[in-house]
């Protein structure tokens, strides 16, 4: 069995620009709400997300971030190898603020704890939500549910959701590929 393309490119820009509408609806100037790509491949969903917040909405003055949940996850000293961190660059305080975490793919929810951990090292926010491209529903662990959904997506546990962003890997598209 070979990939199969779950969203092409022009799936993809169609819900991304939903899920700003969607930000805007919710937030309108953003004046007191921040966005955080969690990383590594939530900044790319983060970026494109403000991009677009910016160019047609002419929101300009949004803080966001990167945040690292590496060492803030429950399995890091399970694996094999050691695990090599990403950056974390939050370069404001989240006290009373809106976040919005943004991933691309919501699976067991393990990595959404531990962005809930990581954040409090940079002040307590008045709200967190969740927005996410992909949302791998019945494969949760924990009782964590995304606010903005781009596509939901039914895969068997044997199967994998990847995520293909044109700065990172030349194209943009969302396959299941069995394992």
């Amino acid at each position: 069995m070979s990939r199969k393309v779950l969203l092409d490119s022009n799936e993809i820009n169609i819900i991304l620009h939903r899920l700003a509408c969607q930000l805007v609806e919710r937030h309108t100037s953003f004046e007191n709400t921040v966005i955080i790509g969690i990383q590594p491949r939530g900044v790319f969903l983060a970026e494109r997300i403000l991009k677009i917040l910016q160019e047609e909405y002419g929101l300009h003055d949004i803080k966001s971030g990167q945040l690292d949940i590496t060492f803030y996850r429950d399995d890091f000293r399970r694996g094999e190898k050691p695990l090599e961190a990403n950056k974390t660059r939050i370069d404001f305080i989240v006290e009373e603020k809106s976040v919005v975490f943004i991933d691309d793919v919501l699976y067991t929810g393990r990595s959404i704890r531990a962005a809930l951990t990581a954040i409090q090292s940079f002040g307590r926010p008045k709200e967190i939500e969740l927005l996410s491209l992909i949302d791998r529903r019945f494969s949760r662990h924990l009782p964590i549910q995304p606010d903005y959904n781009g596509r939901q997506v039914d895969a068997i546990n044997e199967e994998k959701v990847k995520v293909s962003w044109k700065e990172n890997d030349g194209e943009d598209a969302v396959y299941l590929i069995p394992k």
